[in-house]
């Protein structure tokens, strides 16, 4: 399943922050308060987080992150808190910041920070953060896009109301 442009601009609708973002992403405007390294470390989780089956991810994640943080430099900040508390944990067990690890690796480096349990907290702990602003943030905007919403069997992902076909035809 191939993530497009629709699919960012239906995530960022979901997140509230599309006033304008159709013009940015035609634009290909590029400022954003995120760096190359913060946005490689977002495609890097998305990676590991995201189901197999989806392709587009890079371009996906760089489009929606950039434009999600573009006028929330508090917000920014806090992605940018989290991947340095991400990297910190990855060069102590695996010499490399998290977006030079190969995904296998990603994938174990991830689940030994234990985020998956942790809860998402953006005052929290490092795990905390990185769960809130990096693992959850991502898969919300996945699961808001048509083609996540399809991918996990929700019609209409909050966001995305479906158009007039869905209301013509049964349940799947």
């Amino acid at each position: 399943m191939e993530l497009s442009r629709r699919d960012v601009l239906a995530a960022l609708a979901a997140s509230g922050a599309a006033v304008g973002a159709g013009a940015t992403l035609l634009s290909g405007g590029d400022d954003t308060p995120l760096g190359d390294h913060e946005l490689d470390t977002l495609v890097a989780v998305a990676e590991v987080v995201y189901p197999s089956e989806v392709e587009g991810v890079e371009e996906f994640v760089r489009q929606y992150s950039a434009t999600r943080v573009r006028d929330r430099p508090d917000y920014a900040e806090g992605v940018a808190d989290a991947v340095a508390a991400l990297d910190d944990y990855s060069r102590n067990w695996e010499d490399a910041d998290f977006a030079a690890l190969d995904p296998d690796t990603a994938d174990d480096t991830l689940s030994g920070f234990d985020v998956d349990a942790a809860d998402p907290d953006p005052e929290g702990s490092d795990r905390e953060r990185v769960r809130y602003y990096l693992v959850n943030e991502l898969l919300y905007a996945l699961f808001t896009t048509p083609t996540g919403g399809e991918l996990a069997g929700i019609e209409n992902p909050q966001g995305f109301p479906g158009g007039t076909q869905s209301y013509q035809r049964g349940p799947k």
